[in-house]
């Protein structure tokens, strides 16, 4: 560690502050926009490329470990260097990877493209992570951080959206979209306001604002002491089972466009119903805002509020996911029309349609019980870490999230293909679906052992905090001493 004097830092007023947090919380969204392309097409690139509809599913559940796996490295450098070239590195590389799946020829370019984007997208989502919790203070983590969850289930969303609406002709042309839009980013990048490493935490704020400088980075020595926080181990292991059901989740528009295929739609119109479905069904992620609002209120009257609210809902939600695949849903949507046409359709029978109604309410009330999951793991992990390990933290959960999502992703189609003599489709992928829901009940009672330990962990941040906090004050006071008395004489 070295203590340094004070340093410029360019900005930070409100305006450029504000204008940081925008470009962090978009950029989140589109990274995930690139995570959510190409489910939907699977049945458009798959003949187009050659291959089978799995070896595109492969695809993707390749890139969601790529990324996990890059994420380790840039989160580590992150957390030893300076943040913003890494993020624009992994900007540009995932809108390099992107275009070039556009232009791929083969199956092995298209491949090789999309882990392009993932190594890239490993970097903005970890080192992303430690920049956003430099500008939130412990006390509205949850909700603040909710919006950063939020814009990736957003940006998800979209990807699914503009993936089956746009690409339901040409399935290159979303692509080539994103991959502008990257460039863009990475020049929004240019203008952000220079965060401070530990500039949030009350304990030291006083220290940097007589001119001190928190330059504690982490090291190789340090990661026995992160696994040794028994909290992290909770909070990383339960991102396996999570997200094995989540990953599950990406099936979605297949579920809704197999039962618009099996009501005669034909396949454009089918990849367009069931995106739009998929979309409409996946809105109850807005409700992460609330469950941030509800950990925040409820860490201010326990330090275990944060993980029973997180616990509480995943536990709660798996009855409403059941609901939510077998409720008959029944289309009604003009075959061969223009996405306005069909999305009006679909819009228009969550009103005219009780069981599309009922069938999003159960939608609603499921991934809004889950949804509480992501802005109090995010808080959580920056309440149990000091600022030079949180990047570090949150790769290594999101690696451990990556091998679950992978293997849900991966393995849906899997049981859907085991499942279809007993049940023909699309029931086949809806008794999948619902049993992959069942891992959300291990997710849960890890949460309510995180609760447990999280207090003695968050008791031992603030001890460290404080005392380094004295360190930067003692030496920034030795700094200035002599000055004071050159200046006397």
């Amino acid at each position: 560690m070295t203590i340094g004097g004070p340093r410029a830092v360019r900005g930070g007023g409100p305006v450029h502050r504000f204008y940081s947090v925008t470009v962090f919380v978009v950029l989140a969204s589109l990274d995930n926009v690139a995570i959510g392309l190409v489910p939907p097409l699977y049945d458009s690139i798959a003949p187009a490329l050659d291959v089978g509809r799995g070896a595109i599913g492969a695809v993707t559940a390749t890139s969601f470990l790529v990324s996990a796996v890059a994420s380790v490295g840039w989160a580590y450098f992150g957390d030893r260097t300076n943040r913003k070239p890494l993020l624009m590195i992994g900007t540009l590389l995932w809108a390099a990877g992107t275009a070039g799946s556009a232009f791929a020829p083969t199956y092995l370019a298209f491949f090789g493209a999309q882990v392009l984007a993932a190594i890239g997208l490993g970097a903005v989502g970890s080192v992303g992570f430690s920049v956003v919790t430099d500008l939130v203070t412990p006390r509205r983590r949850g909700v603040v951080l909710s919006f950063w969850g939020l814009s990736q289930g957003i940006g998800t969303l979209a990807g699914t959206l503009v993936g089956g609406v746009i690409g339901a002709h040409d399935w290159r042309r979303p692509f080539l979209l994103l991959s502008a839009v990257g460039l863009v980013a990475t020049l929004a990048y240019l203008l952000t306001y220079d965060i401070r490493r530990g500039q949030s935490e009350t304990e030291l704020r006083g220290a940097l604002a007589v001119g001190g400088d928190y330059d504690y980075r982490i090291s190789r020595a340090d990661l026995p002491t992160i696994l040794d926080r028994r909290t992290n181990r909770w909070l990383i292991l339960q991102g396996l089972t999570a997200q094995v059901a989540f990953g599950s989740l990406v099936w979605l528009p297949a579920l809704f466009r197999e039962r618009a295929e099996d009501q005669g739609y034909s396949s454009a119109t089918a990849i367009m119903v069931g995106s739009i479905f998929a979309v409409l069904f996946q809105l109850g992620g807005v409700l992460s805002i609330v469950g941030g609002l509800i950990g925040d209120a409820a860490q201010r009257r326990t330090p275990r509020g944060r993980a029973m609210v997180a616990a509480i809902g995943i536990l709660a939600a798996v009855p409403f996911y059941a609901v939510l695949f077998f409720v008959p849903i029944r289309i009604d949507v003009p075959d061969g029309a223009g996405a306005s046409a069909v999305a009006g359709a679909v819009f228009g029978s969550v009103f005219s349609e009780p069981t599309v109604g009922f069938g999003l309410l159960a939608a609603l009330l499921a991934l809004g019980l889950t949804s509480a999951n992501s802005p109090n793991w995010f808080a959580l992990i920056a309440d149990v870490n000091p600022p030079e390990h949180r990047g570090t933290v949150y790769s290594l959960g999101n690696l451990v999230n990556g091998v679950g999502r992978a293997a849900g992703n991966g393995l849906i189609g899997v049981a859907a293909q085991a499942l279809r003599s007993a049940f023909p489709p699309p029931m086949n992928f809806a008794v999948g679906l619902a049993a992959f829901q069942l891992f959300f009940i291990p997710t849960g009672i890890m949460y309510w052992l995180a609760s447990r330990t999280a207090p003695r962990d968050i008791r031992e941040v603030h001890e460290l905090l404080t005392e380094r906090a004295g360190e930067v004050m003692d030496e920034r006071v030795a700094e200035v001493a002599p000055e004071r008395g050159d200046h006397r004489g």
